[in-house]
This record gives C-alpha cells, sequence and structure tokens, in this order.
C-alpha cells in the first residue's frame, strides 16, 4: 500500500505529542502495534535504535517498505504480541498509538508496558476509549468540529491496521486504572476521540 507524501489521520495528529515526551539522550525505543510504521520512522530521526511491533503481518511488512522509503533502514521489525514476545532487553521509550483498545486486560496490558520501559525511561500512550460521562460527550463535539476543519485542511488517509470498535474500555476506567498502576503517570483527556498517558519510570 502506498502511504502519500503528507498523511493525515486522528492518530497521526497525536504523533507530535509522543515525539515530544522522548527523553533527551534515548538510545532505544518501541513502537507497539506500529501499523503502518510512521510513528516508528518518526521516532527514527532522534532515537537511534528503533524497533517496531505489530501483530499483523501484511501491516508489518508495509511498515517495512515505508521505513526503507523514509531511510530508517536500521529499524528492527517484530512480528508478535507485546504481551509474550521475549524483549532481550527494556526501551528508554515505549511509545504506543490506537493500540491499548486491543488488549482487552487494560492493567496487565498497562504493567507490560511499564515492565518495558527502561529505569529513567518513558511510556507514551496515545488511546481510544468509549464516552460514558456527559464531559466525554463534550468532548466528542469539539472533536467532530475540529475533524471537519482538519480534513479540509488536510484531507484523510485511512490506514490498513486492523480496527476494534467500540473500544472495551471507557475513558474513565482508563484513567483510574492508569493512575493505580502507574504512580505519577500523566492524563490527559484529547478531542478527535483520543486521550493520553505520558508515564516516567524512576531510576
Amino acid at each position: 500500500m502506498e502511504i502519500p507524501a503528507h498523511p493525515w489521520n486522528h492518530n497521526i495528529h497525536y504523533h507530535r505529542l509522543i515525539l515530544d515526551a522522548v527523553p533527551a539522550g534515548a538510545h532505544s525505543a518501541l513502537d507497539v502495534g506500529c501499523g503502518n510504521g510512521l510513528l516508528t520512522a518518526e521516532l527514527s530521526r532522534t532515537v537511534p535504535d528503533v524497533t517496531g511491533l505489530d501483530a499483523d503481518v501484511a501491516v508489518l511488512d508495509n511498515a517495512r517498505r515505508h521505513c526503507a522509503q523514509a531511510g530508517c533502514e536500521r529499524t528492527s521489525w517484530v512480528h508478535g504480541d507485546v504481551m509474550t514476545h521475549a524483549f532481550d532487553h527494556p526501551f528508554d521509550v515505549v511509545a504506543s498509538v490506537a493500540t491499548l483498545h486491543h488488549l482487552p486486560d487494560l492493567e496487565a496490558a498497562l504493567l507490560r508496558l511499564a515492565d518495558l520501559t527502561a529505569p529513567g525511561g518513558v511510556l507514551a500512550v496515545v488511546g481510544l476509549a468509549r464516552s460514558r460521562r456527559p464531559a466525554d460527550l463534550l468532548f466528542d463535539l469539539a472533536g467532530a468540529v475540529q475533524h471537519r476543519w482538519l480534513v479540509r485542511r488536510h484531507g484523510f488517509w485511512e490506514h490498513t491496521a486492523p480496527m476494534v470498535w467500540p473500544p472495551p474500555h471507557d475513558y474513565a476506567t482508563v484513567r483510574r486504572t492508569a493512575r493505580r498502576v502507574l504512580t505519577g503517570v500523566r492524563w490527559n483527556r484529547l478531542p478527535l476521540w483520543r486521550y493520553a498517558l505520558v508515564w516516567h519510570r524512576p531510576l
């Protein structure tokens, strides 16, 4: 699948949030559920050792081709399940965009991602959840307005990675679970039907 020169969608819109969380001097990064490899390629511009992981063979092959064209040939690729794959080292950056809702046990998934984060490293997640409270609906309304404006400006590129809808967890559950599992986590509810978690693992 050919990826446009400047693709845009809701997930790509928040890549900058992940990139801004990368600590200075980070040497290694893991892109969990790398999909078509766009974030993987962006991470490789600032982090020397980047691994893209996905459970879908076809989308991983597409990510590999995209990264080769983008000049990040040194990137490593893993076909596997983040919950069970045996990595040989933790990572200075563990990034995940629109993947956490594919993992049914939210607490176990957060603990696993935290375990893969090296001491002093960062876990940065942009995820999807289900709206349930009135405040969620206000964000959804703002997101709908923002979506229309941004699509007129950028167009909309549809990725080929598998999708799960509706998400199994609501925003309140994700926030509550993250705060219980990841001490000191920063939580943000975002427009465009997303949330963000940024957690720094203590040294």
